[in-house]
């Protein structure tokens, strides 16, 4: 806890710095992928301490969902900060929104169940569970589990958010990894969509689905709030943890932003989980802005991800081709990827 207060009290003061030339005012949209909303709640709140003239929106959701809402004009976005750094890259910077990425963020993805489900009651697995400590490990057969009669796969539309697509890109990759032919089409046929905005109360898993692929950090935290909740590894070939430098071979073609200036279609290759931000070119509050980016980037900001999740990448990192785009404020918080 200390180390975090004096890493926000190291960052406070560098922005106040700054505060002392140029105050910082008016209103600041944030927009996030869902999977951030502890973390970024967490800096929003220490950033507006620091500059309560500035008034911030928070926005969070699916990543594609809310790029093609800021594209259309519907959604204003000082800040994005998508699930997969890539919504950046293959969404925005062909429209001439935005002009570089900072890929700030890593996690992986684990499948999640509930103890007292039957249908998970055969769910192959070895190890103890234990977060924050040692979770299981799927074991072999666990794909017979998820494609048995009446089971129910849930997640997000692979068209509006990443995790959803990524649902998509690890049945494709358990298929190349098991050598079970049919096994993408049979894991596809049992997944069902959890709508983005429910009427009513939104599905619960063990009620109304049985399994679900999600990200590790959040299904930690679902598991501090519910004892019957738990989650298991998967292997390394097909969890998108990127471990060991591994490569994917998995591609998921999703709509584009639907304005004239986009592709009406993009490919998405399955990488590494990785979130990522940028300041969109058309940002009404600049210096705003960036001044939150560089909170995030910060030491209060990798405080905040170290005590929710996903994983702070220290330093934050940039491609080369961006690294020149990067404003001036930022570039000590990042390094160019090699």
């Amino acid at each position: 806890m200390l180390a975090g207060l004096t890493g926000a009290a190291l960052c406070a003061g560098s922005i106040i710095a700054v505060d002392a030339q140029q105050p910082l005012r008016g209103p600041l949209n944030v927009c996030h992928a869902g999977s951030l909303l502890a973390a970024f709640t967490q800096v929003e709140q220490e950033f507006a301490k620091q500059h309560p003239d500035v008034t911030i929106a928070d926005t969070s959701g699916g990543s594609v969902d809310l790029g093609r809402r800021f594209a259309a004009g519907t959604l204003a976005c000082d800040v994005y900060a998508p699930a997969d750094h890539l919504d950046i890259d293959v969404l925005l910077k062909p429209a001439r929104l935005a002009d570089y990425t900072i890929v700030f963020a890593r996690g992986r993805m684990v499948l999640a169940y509930m103890a007292n489900d039957p249908k998970a009651a055969t769910l192959p697995v070895s190890g103890a569970f234990n977060p924050p400590g040692p979770v299981p490990s799927v074991a072999s057969g666990w794909q017979q589990t998820l494609t048995a009669g009446g089971v129910k796969i849930s997640g997000a539309h692979p068209f509006l958010d990443p995790g959803g697509y990524r649902a998509h890109m690890i049945f494709e990759l358990a298929q190349q990894h098991l050598k079970v032919p049919g096994l993408y089409n049979a894991l596809l046929q049992h997944y069902q969509v959890t709508p983005a905005d429910p009427v009513g109360a939104a599905p619960v898993l063990g009620k109304d689905f049985n399994f679900q692929f999600t990200y590790e950090h959040s299904a930690a935290a679902a598991a501090k709030r519910e004892p019957q909740y738990r989650y298991a590894a998967l292997p390394t070939e097909i969890d998108l943890s990127g471990a060991d430098g591994r490569q994917y071979t998995a591609t998921v073609s999703i709509p584009g932003l639907g304005t004239p200036s986009s592709r009406a279609t993009v490919d998405i290759p399955a990488t590494a989980v990785e979130w990522g931000l940028t300041v969109p070119l058309n940002s009404a509050n600049r210096e705003a802005a960036i001044a939150f980016v560089s909170a995030e980037l910060g030491p209060s900001g990798r405080a905040a991800l170290a005590s929710n999740g996903p994983a702070p990448i220290t330093p934050a990192r940039v491609s080369r081709a961006d690294s020149g785009r990067v404003p001036a404020a930022l570039k000590s918080l990042v390094v160019a990827a090699r």
